[in-house]
């Protein structure tokens, strides 16, 4: 029988209180399986074959039949928190991996390790569905088979920027990327399959910020250029797209540090440098100049128009219509600073 069993279970400690291990409704998705695929608890695949759709049922298994279950309820664990099931393993079996980590990370699954028992599964089957017509995750590909998907994936990325569907590209980039660094992390760090597999990643990388700059995600670009560049020093397009995202963001410092490298990398790029380098000027003018006018009408709010600022530092369309010093108040340093701030850009 080829199918795959999508359905909810509980798992309980057989004891007087009947303890809650596992409850798939509480990690907000269903469980699947593929029948005579060798899964870890081949008592489940017993158990559900038995079943109808939309059944719900109890089993007492024996320890005999549940020592594995730590394992897979770690690998489940993990799966519903959106990540790789087999994330930091080394190259051994499920039962190798725990001898050496010592902990599944879970006190209540390390307490089964130890103590082997029986269990308790309350079940629910949801629905019986044909392999061909699923999408497999990453998690349950090969490796030569997520090497084979990738470059699709970056297609599928590109012909939809075509179609400036920038959000769903994204998404197609996002997750060939992730394909390479499950791959990746199964390497050995400096080693030759290793290293290609990061200059791999690389132009997957920028096309996904590139999409983010589009979707003016800017601190999501800034955040994954900073990781890339630490590992790929110079490199011109992320530079460029940091660049442009903490000019969006009025990051002036961090902005002309970026566009600076950018001219330096690449001399031809000056003209366009020096054009980017005029919109930050304006944008930070119409940034404090904003600020600026909010400072003052919320002072003026406070405490009324004698705190309107003085000609020799307000610029002028902030100035009231009407000024008087009647009790000769004077605007706080802050007042000044900012007025002085926008001089100097304008």
């Amino acid at each position: 029988m080829d199918a795959i069993l999508v359905f909810h279970f509980q798992t309980l400690l057989d004891n007087f209180e009947r303890t809650v291990i596992d409850d798939s409704r509480l990690a907000g998705r269903p469980a699947e399986i593929f029948v005579g695929k060798m899964f870890k608890m081949e008592v489940w695949e017993t158990l559900l074959t038995s079943m109808r759709v939309g059944e719900v049922a109890e089993f007492w298994c024996d320890a005999i039949h549940t020592g594995l279950y730590p394992i897979v309820s770690k690998g489940m664990r993990l799966i519903a928190q959106g990540k790789d099931p087999l994330e930091g393993q080394r190259h051994m079996c499920g039962m190798g991996n725990l001898f050496h980590y010592h902990s599944t990370g879970f006190p209540e699954l390390d307490e089964l390790m130890r103590t082997p028992q029986p269990l308790i599964f309350i079940m629910e089957l949801l629905q019986v569905r044909d392999p061909m017509s699923y999408h497999r995750e990453s998690w349950m590909m090969e490796k030569d088979e997520k090497l084979q998907t990738v470059p699709v994936l970056h297609m599928q990325g590109n012909a939809l920027v075509q179609q400036k569907k920038y959000r769903d590209a994204a998404s197609k980039y996002k997750e060939a990327v992730l394909l390479l660094k499950t791959v990746q992390s199964r390497e050995m760090p400096g080693d030759i399959d290793y290293i290609n597999l990061g200059r791999m990643i690389v132009p997957l990388e920028l096309n996904y910020c590139q999409c983010m700059l589009e979707l003016e995600e800017y601190y999501e670009v800034i955040e994954h250029m900073d990781e890339l560049l630490q590992k790929h020093k110079g490199n011109f397009k992320a530079v460029y797209q940091r660049a442009r995202a903490h000019a969006a963001l009025c990051n002036e410092d961090e902005a002309r540090r970026d566009f600076d490298m950018v001219e330096k990398l690449d001399q031809k790029f000056k003209p366009f440098v020096q054009q980017e380098l005029r919109k930050l000027g304006q944008s930070m003018r119409s940034m404090h100049a904003s600020q600026n006018k909010t400072y003052w009408d919320t002072t003026q709010e406070k405490w009324g128009p004698a705190a309107a600022p003085c000609p020799a530092h307000a610029p002028n369309h902030l100035l009231p219509q009407t000024h008087t010093h009647t009790h000769g108040f004077k605007p706080p340093q802050k007042m000044l600073l900012l007025s002085e701030k926008i001089r100097f850009y304008i």
